[in-house]
């Protein structure tokens, strides 16, 4: 399967909803308890009802949509695509969509989580300090999909991260 700017969009999207909800489902589980376990399955918990969640999400949101454009298309021709290439075309494109939305949350859930299955000093550090290093790769991919800057890119979605990490660490009251 080849990737194309479409699936561009679901895999930033998807990758930085997985890092940056799961990095706050990590600091604000570091906030609560020193024990690894409890961290990691917190946010594994997160993870995976962030994958699914956005998986589904964008299942029904690009159907209502691929649909539409569907009817749109019977319109002047004044009949049915159903069963037609065209159709199963968008199904298609539906399912790939999805799948790549709801993927790269997961993955990119795992970016704040493996710091603590590996690390035992130092792991919310590590997983922050990944986040934003991903995050930054991310901006890259970004810019070079848009054709624009690419430090650009990546230092608004850094800059989004970082401002994301303070509100959840500045709201994490014990």
């Amino acid at each position: 399967m080849k990737l194309n700017v479409e699936h561009g969009r679901y895999i930033i999207l998807g990758s930085i909803d997985g890092i940056l909800a799961v990095l706050g489902v990590v600091i604000g589980a570091s906030h609560v308890s020193n024990d690894p376990n409890i961290i990691i399955n917190a946010a594994l918990g997160g993870a995976i009802a962030l994958g699914l969640t956005n998986g589904v999400g964008s299942y029904l949101a690009e159907s209502a949509v691929e649909y539409g454009n569907l009817a749109e298309l019977e319109k002047p021709i004044l009949r049915s695509l159903e069963s037609t290439d065209i159709e199963t075309q968008t199904k298609k494109k539906i399912w790939i969509d999805s799948i790549t939305h709801g993927g790269a949350s997961f993955l990119g859930s795992l970016v704040p989580i493996l710091p603590f299955v590996f690390f035992e000093d130092n792991a919310l550090t590590i997983s922050t300090i990944s986040s934003i290093l991903v995050l930054a790769v991310l901006g890259v991919y970004s810019g070079k999909i848009a054709k624009q800057s690419v430090l650009k890119h990546a230092l608004r979605i850094v800059g989004l991260g970082i401002l994301i990490v303070a509100a959840v660490t500045l709201l994490g009251l014990e």
